[in-house]
């Protein structure tokens, strides 16, 4: 709603959010100059901001990230993106995949030591035929 009403109140008509000076797409110069100038501004007031790595990636992926936990369907969120194909989409969601690793790796068992799993030969074989 509050998209909407943005667009609708663009004065030349155009159908970008964020409109060149010109009216036309931002340049990813213009998108990276905008996001690194407002991080900036938003750094004085959260200074947490200063240990973060914020970028239109990052801005983007985290969107996408935030839809799949939001239970949106993957396919919406590669034509969300702008994706030819799911498989170009997958890249953001294996991410997730990372993070949990990067957690688990800063926990240790209650008892025992910490080890990584490693299948055995008949399960890898049973996944190489699969």
């Amino acid at each position: 709603m509050v998209l909407r009403h943005s667009l609708d109140e663009n004065p030349d008509g155009s159908m970008f959010l964020f409109p060149s000076v010109h009216g036309g797409r931002l340049s990813a110069d213009a998108g990276q100059y905008l996001v690194a100038k407002y991080v900036a501004m938003a750094r004085e007031k959260c200074p947490s901001l200063a240990k973060k790595r914020v970028t239109p990636h990052v801005l983007r992926h985290t969107a996408a990230m935030e839809l799949l936990q939001a239970g949106v369907d993957r396919a919406l969120i590669a034509i969300w993106l702008g994706h030819e194909s799911l498989e170009t989409t997958q890249v953001y969601l294996d991410a997730n995949l990372t993070q949990k690793e990067e957690i688990l790796a800063k926990t240790r068992p209650v008892q025992g030591k910490l080890k990584r799993y490693q299948p055995g030969d008949r399960l890898l074989n049973f996944l190489t035929n699969l």
